[in-house]
């Protein structure tokens, strides 16, 4: 199981009566993301009566896709959708970022996949202090890309922790913690988007008790660290000498995208989703050597590994989109002993 954050139990968020005065002013608060996870937290914290979104802050739109479009992030998008001040900028050290939360003066900032270190002058510039939302038990998994580090490993139990904020990387105390387990069929966008949900209602949860002094912060045992960086292109090309359930898991932790690569007649393919079987757990007359594509009579595509085979259920050819594997390889029109990865 998982650990969870070292020096104490965070503390339970059940308000007792008598907690909400009757007419609680709602928190003022600036929320600073730029993730699609970032979306859902946000519409949260607009959802709640104890909090007023005051200020949202994200990058400004980039190039993307064909012909380079410029493109809004999701948390713009959302925020202009429910009418919120929005400022869309490159950071918050300096610059209009800076100006415009000095001048908002805002009870917390909320952080949630925002990429950037926050300077003194920012960390000390809510009264009750910047709050971020990160998609671990930390003090496992600081960093980047936590939930995909987390299905890479095979972790079987994750969540979301609600900090707040230092100097560091995801090393402030922790407020409040919320697990969640891995199913065997996450990938990172499923899992990601579902901690997202959950961490969105615990930072609803959470900072009217940071406001009424019903929290307990708890600090993290830092020897425990271990830290989610991004994974790297390098990463990501799928080496067939290793089992078929690492293959899965890195397959899992890179859908829907970047995705896990490999190479099919010297074109680049892309899986996405897949299901590993051990050694002989098919039945199968033969097991395909390392990287051989064998085609089944049900119509299943499998492929050789280290240890066991994985069976492909769907795939991206270069320059094309997601599809069902067996719909690639029919249009393949695979020939006996034809390999990924050559």
């Amino acid at each position: 199981m998982t650990p969870r954050p070292a020096g104490g139990s965070v503390a339970t968020l059940t308000p007792e009566p008598g907690d909400y005065p009757r007419r609680m002013t709602a928190l003022r608060v600036a929320f600073l993301g730029n993730d699609l996870w970032s979306v859902p937290p946000l519409e949260a914290l607009v959802a709640s009566d104890a909090v007023e979104v005051a200020l949202v802050v994200t990058n400004p739109p980039r190039p993307a896709g064909r012909g380079s479009v410029l493109r809004s992030t999701a948390v713009a998008e959302a925020a202009g959708a429910a009418g919120l001040p929005l400022l869309e900028t490159a950071g918050v050290r300096s610059g209009d970022g800076s100006a415009a939360l000095t001048a908002l003066a805002p009870d917390a900032i909320v952080v949630v996949a925002y990429g950037e270190l926050l300077t003194p002058d920012v960390l000390d510039l809510p009264r009750l202090g910047c709050v971020n939302l990160h998609f671990s038990l930390l003090p496992r998994w600081r960093g980047a890309a936590p939930v995909q580090r987390a299905i890479l490993e095979g972790d079987a139990i994750t969540g979301v922790s609600v900090m707040l904020m230092d100097e560091g990387l995801d090393t402030g105390p922790v407020l409040a913690t919320r697990e969640e387990p891995i199913a065997p069929e996450d990938d990172a966008g499923g899992l990601g988007e579902r901690l997202a949900r959950i961490g969105g209602a615990l930072l609803v949860e959470t900072l009217p008790m940071l406001a009424l002094g019903k929290v307990e912060s708890v600090a993290q045992g830092h020897v425990a660290a271990v830290y989610a960086a991004k994974i790297p292109p390098e990463e990501r090309v799928l080496d067939w000498t290793h089992s078929a359930a690492a293959l899965d898991r890195l397959i899992r932790a890179l859908a829907p995208g970047p995705g896990a690569t490999t190479t099919f007649r010297g074109q680049r393919l892309k899986l996405l989703r897949a299901t590993p079987h051990a050694p002989g757990g098919r039945s199968l007359s033969t097991e395909p050597t390392r990287g051989e594509l064998q085609l089944g009579t049900d119509g299943g595509v499998r492929v050789g590994t280290g240890a066991g085979t994985l069976e492909l259920l769907e795939v991206a050819p270069a320059g094309r989109k997601r599809m069902v594997a067996a719909a690639w390889a029919r249009g393949a029109r695979i020939e006996p002993g034809e390999r990924l990865g050559s």
